[in-house]
């Protein structure tokens, strides 16, 4: 047992301040992640300090249709929210695609964003990770690498965020309320995790003592037509292997508006912004779907063994948006079966050690 103590934060200002006063302190809300990396000896906090009891528990609907949801809302409540299904289905969909019930039960939004990878040599303390101890290597590249990014890696990581709900509030223009030593600021959600580079260790643009307060929604008519689409290894309580938000308002059988994000790809929701400007305007059939969409993957460098991400994604993200403009999935199916295959290489591994069984 690692000793660590714990506080109950009575409001944001101590909660920051009790933060902000010791490097090694963290913020608890739902705690299905850090406690399980407190116990791989990822983390090893020496101060807990408890957020749950903030006010931020509720989703008010905002003046201009938009939505405004507190962080310590559990995922659960927050996929079950009537405004949240009318207004915002692909966010519904996305939480409820994750994890299990009971997980969803504890877990919080702001908590859901913050989220560490799930790469089996960060979450295995025995191994190098340069996300984990900067300067000790990348051993994924070489190594056990299937699940792991395609777009916005470097030669430094190439880890990919877990999370499906972020996918969700990246396409949806999401900004993340924050609330700090320096007061407080409005970060747009697609601005809000990093790609590696050659700081893989920094995640996100928080600062120590940071606390997330709120995520705001914007008003997005061609939201309440959108959808969540996931690939994954099992039917539930799996990660993505590829995953796509959408949503599509079309006139006269062209795009209108259209928001796209790809998860599971890179060390961020990846909004996918070559494709939406091919798309507006566009017909929307098979063909101008597909071009759109292969034009954003484009970019995508795929190591030895996650390939198979690259047609993955173009499918769910076509067969998606062809759902949502009404005409279904292509002639035939697509191209590519959607189920990704085994590749070749060293056999996968089991669950990290202390991971979900």
């Amino acid at each position: 047992m690692k000793a660590f103590r714990y506080e109950r934060a009575r409001d944001p200002a101590t909660a920051v301040a009790a933060l902000t006063a010791g490097r090694r302190a963290r913020y608890l809300g739902g705690g299905t992640n850090l406690v399980d990396l407190m116990k791989l000896g990822v983390e090893r906090p020496d101060l807990l300090i408890d957020v749950t009891r903030l006010p931020f528990d509720r989703v008010e609907a905002t003046a201009d249709g938009g939505l405004r949801i507190g962080a310590a809302v559990r995922n659960s409540d927050l996929a079950d929210d009537p405004l949240v299904r009318e207004r915002f289905p692909v966010l519904s969909q996305a939480l409820l695609a994750g994890a299990s019930g009971q997980l969803r039960n504890a877990a919080t939004t702001g908590g859901n964003l913050l989220q560490r990878t799930r790469c089996l040599y960060f979450q295995d303390v025995s191994k190098p990770c340069n996300k984990r101890r900067p300067g000790s290597g990348c051993p994924a590249r070489e190594g056990i690498h299937r699940d792991l990014a395609i777009l916005g890696a470097s030669r430094h990581c190439v880890a990919t965020h877990p999370s499906d709900m972020a996918v969700a509030l990246a396409a949806l223009d999401a900004v993340v309320v924050v609330h700090g030593p320096s007061g407080d600021r409005r970060v747009p959600l697609t601005e809000f995790h990093l790609l590696p580079g050659d700081r893989p260790e920094r995640e996100t643009v928080l600062e120590h003592g940071d606390l997330i307060t709120h995520v705001e929604l914007p008003a997005a008519p061609e939201a309440a037509r959108s959808a969540y689409r996931k690939a994954r290894d099992r039917a539930s309580y799996a990660f993505a292997l590829g995953s796509v938000a959408a949503a599509l308002e079309t006139d006269g059988g062209r795009v209108r508006r259209v928001r796209l994000a790809f998860g599971a790809v890179a060390a961020k929701p990846w909004r996918a912004r070559v494709a939406e400007e091919r798309l507006l305007g566009a017909p929307t059939d098979a063909a101008s779907i597909t071009a759109a969409v292969e034009a954003e993957l484009a970019a995508a460098e795929p190591l030895r063994d996650n390939g198979f991400k690259v047609p993955l994604v173009r499918n769910l993200a076509v067969r998606t948006l062809l759902e949502l403009a009404g005409g279904g999935p292509p002639p035939g199916g697509p191209a590519e079966p959607l189920g990704p295959p085994d590749p070749p290489g060293p056999p996968r591994p089991g669950p990290a050690k202390g991971a979900p069984r």
